[in-house]
Formats: C-alpha cells, structure tokens, sequence
C-alpha cells in the first residue's frame, strides 16, 4: 500500500475507536498529539525504508534512513511482525511519558493512536501481494485472501480506485452516522 492509503485507512480506524470508546477526556493538545501520532504510526513499519515518507519529515532523514534499512535487514521483516509490535508499544510506552508532559498532553491516547496506525499498517499490507511476516523470525509470509494472485497490488488501480475511495467513503458514513456523539466529543475537548 502507499502511504496515502495507509494514512487513510489509519485514521479511519482511529475515528473508528473514537466513535466506539471515545475518550473521557481529550484537551486540544492531546487531539493534535494523537492526529499527528496516528500518521506517524500509519508510517512506522515502513521504517525499514530508506524512501519512507517518515524519514522525509526529519533533517538528514535519508542519511538516518538508509541506516535504518540495514539494520531491520530488508523490507517488511521485523517492523512487520508480532515481535515489532510488541517491540514498539514497548519503546513507545517507556518513550512518551517523557516526551510529553502528562499534565499537559495524554501520553496514554498518543500511544494509543500510534499503535492503531501502526497495526492498520500491517492489515493493510496483509492485503497486499506480498503479505506480512507476521510470525519473523519465520519466513512465512501471512495474507488475505489466500491466494496470493487475490490480493492488492501497491499502487495500482484497485488501491487508487478502489481502496482509497472505498475507505474514504466509510469514514463519510461512520461519521455521519454517529455525527451526534462525535458533537458531544468535540464539546467535551477543553
């Protein structure tokens, strides 16, 4: 999938879990922290990628970038799998709380909108031709449907005709259809 799609599909899947849970409280820092969190995660497997779009939002991004590939050995290995999962909620978990000042921003919803990026990614490539190696080390790759010659080719027709539009048009829905809790959320945000 291409970024676009996965920065798509991730917010659709966080305004998903607002709708579902919404958060107790949410203050205007915290919603920004989490929009922009929930982006970063929708990037964060690809870290693997010198050519991420993550790497060119960073100064010397390409240089930190073309590091990064050679130590997650190529595309879609670690960052990919149940390990990196776990391997970044830990990161992420233990980083937060002293990047942002719980006072101020809830690093608890960051991460949360973070890791729902980040799995919306690996959903969205298990949809992909190539599959994921959800279980790396082993070098099975997962997918769906079963049939490899099923499955989205990345940046071909079916994703920019079919997939992105068709997430777009869910996320017009879901959030028409609960438009009234949606309102209550934003007038809690203080």
């Amino acid at each position: 999938m291409t970024s676009r799609t996965h920065d798509m599909i991730a917010f659709s899947s966080l305004v998903t879990l607002a709708g579902i849970n919404p958060p107790l409280s949410l203050n205007v820092p915290t919603l920004f922290a989490c929009l922009v969190g929930n982006v970063v995660g929708s990037l964060l497997p690809d870290i693997d990628q010198a050519t991420n779009r993550l790497w060119d939002l960073l100064p010397g991004g390409n240089i930190i970038g073309s590091i990064f590939k050679k130590l997650f050995l190529s595309h879609r290995t670690l960052s990919h799998s149940l390990i990196g999962v776990f391997l970044f909620y830990k990161g992420l978990e233990w980083m937060l709380p002293k990047v942002f000042n719980p006072g101020f921003i809830n690093p608890q919803l960051v991460l949360i909108s973070i890791m729902v990026g980040l799995v919306s990614h690996l959903v969205a490539d298990g949809l992909t031709e190539d599959g994921i190696p959800l279980f790396f080390p082993l070098k099975i790759k997962i997918g769906f449907p079963p049939v490899r010659s099923w499955r989205i080719k990345t940046d071909h027709w079916f994703e920019k005709y079919i997939v992105f539009p068709g997430v777009l048009v869910y996320l017009l829905w879901f959030v028409t259809k609960n438009h009234q809790l949606y309102l209550s959320v934003f007038k809690a945000i203080n």
